[in-house]
């Protein structure tokens, strides 16, 4: 008895801890819906890398925005203070124009 006890000592789910430690995240471009689930502490950069390897884009042909702010390679979903279920939008990046 005292393992369960141990497992779960409020009644919650016993996975809760993996839960908070990593994030699903919807990447869209419109045409396409890819999820994602990555750490709190881990760069986009490999989130972007992954997303645009599987659609065939390079890196510097799209941008990426979290509530219309663009994100950096750099960022992290902590930094950015993501929740679990987050989308992220790619957008074509625009070149030139009169």
């Amino acid at each position: 008895m005292s393992d369960q006890e141990n497992g779960t000592p409020s009644g919650g789910h016993p996975e809760a801890p993996a839960n908070t430690e990593h994030l699903n995240i919807k990447v869209s471009d419109n045409n396409n819906e890819v999820f994602f689930k990555i750490k709190r502490s881990t760069k986009l950069e490999k989130l972007m890398s992954a997303f645009c390897e599987r659609q065939g884009k390079s890196i510097s042909s799209v941008r990426f925005l979290f509530e219309g702010q663009r994100v950096q390679p750099t960022d992290t979903p902590e930094a950015l203070e993501m929740a679990d279920g987050d989308q992220l939008d790619v957008h074509q990046e625009q070149v030139g124009g009169n």
